[in-house]
């Protein structure tokens, strides 16, 4: 068992993040990572993942590319990944197009026609299980599925999908991301098309959702993967890490994608990942232990976080001043949360205030 402190398994929110004595490329075999925000945003690639990924491919982790994302195929990311120095395979990409093709497949008879509301990434999945993509409510179709088809989907694909779902045709959607990160900032991802849906047909019916957090995604990527170790790798809490912690999987967030710290130390148990660093590097390296003192102290490298009072109150941090070696920031980001999640669950979910100690991290 790679994780040191904390608790984590399937149904039980952890109380502060784990450690590990070895890289973390070495405690586990597979790297399950989330593409938009963690390996590249707005097309370009984060600033240090092709040379972690690089690194901790030679060192004999394997790489496996699991993403919301229903636009593209696997042969284009891929192709993508390749380009901006990652080298990839069509067979490591792992989309929410293929666990929503597979959730249908699994409802509707061999050769039936589905309306699509999305990109080709959607029409290749369907295709892959024997499904007819269709572009109209008159066209047949037996089923409606959504995904994110990019920021010129014309407004009457989503009237297409109205039409059939008002007229009572089981709806999918890849994935319900309201939100999705790009070059310019963050933009409306597939759940906000879903929402168009749900309003205009009264908001009676719900999709069958297949991507992270959800269990068809995590049984896709098990599938196509064959992960025995695997560590579920993002920067989402409510899709990447609540997706790790229904699985029964550790996972770790990087900070270069849509959460930020604030956001962690709110978390909720099963937003809380197994591990926490700034990039794609913390996968080269160990995790230090946040030791969880019988005063209510957490401790983490030069780090000490608390609670200024029992019943909740502000974060408190002591640590080193000015340049001090060894006084990582995400080591006392580490301690905070020890400290944030604690008093939290103490609170029956109140959160402490956090904003003076994470400005003094730099956060």
């Amino acid at each position: 068992m790679t994780v040191r402190n904390g608790q984590g398994r399937r149904g039980v929110g952890r109380t502060r993040p784990g450690g590990s004595a070895v890289p973390l490329s070495e405690a586990y075999d597979t790297a399950l990572l989330d593409l938009d925000g963690v390996v590249y945003a707005g097309g370009e690639a984060v600033p240090h993942a092709v040379e972690a990924l690089g690194a901790a491919r030679a060192g004999g982790m394997h790489l496996a590319y699991v993403t919301n994302n229903a636009l593209r195929t696997p042969d284009a990311v891929a192709e993508h990944l390749t380009e901006l120095g990652v080298p990839a395979e069509a067979g490591d990409v792992i989309t929410s197009a293929q666990a929503v093709a597979r959730l249908i497949a699994d409802d509707v008879p061999p050769g039936s026609r589905v309306l699509v509301i999305g990109g080709e990434g959607l029409r290749v999945a369907l295709r892959e299980r024997g499904l007819v993509p269709v572009d109209s409510a008159e066209d047949g179709p037996v089923a409606v599925v959504q995904g994110y088809g990019g920021p010129e989907m014309p407004w009457g694909r989503f009237a297409e999908a109205s039409y059939a779902v008002a007229r009572g045709l089981p709806w999918y959607a890849s994935n319900t991301d309201l939100t999705i990160p790009g070059a310019r900032g963050i933009g409306p991802g597939n759940g906000a098309a879903v929402e168009v849906v749900r309003i205009a047909t009264g908001g009676r019916v719900e999709p069958k959702v297949a991507g992270k957090p959800l269990p068809p995604m995590h049984r896709e990527t098990v599938l196509r993967t064959g992960a025995k170790r695997p560590l579920v790798v993002g920067d989402r809490l409510d899709t990447d890490i609540e997706g790790a912690f229904n699985g029964g999987v550790d996972s770790l967030l990087v900070f270069t994608g849509v959460t930020d710290a604030a956001q962690l130390l709110a978390a909720v148990p099963e937003h809380r990942p197994t591990y926490v660093a700034a990039d794609l590097r913390g996968l080269l390296v160990g995790q230090p232990e946040v030791v969880a003192g019988e005063d209510g102290v957490f401790v983490c490298g030069a780090w000490r976080a608390s609670v200024s009072a029992p019943d909740g109150g502000e974060l408190v941090l002591e640590g080193p001043t000015g340049d001090a070696a060894g006084a990582d920031p995400m080591d006392g980001v580490r301690a905070l949360c020890g400290a944030a999640w604690s008093a939290a669950d103490a609170a029956g979910g109140a959160v402490p205030d956090a904003g003076k100690v994470l400005a003094r991290l730099g956060f």
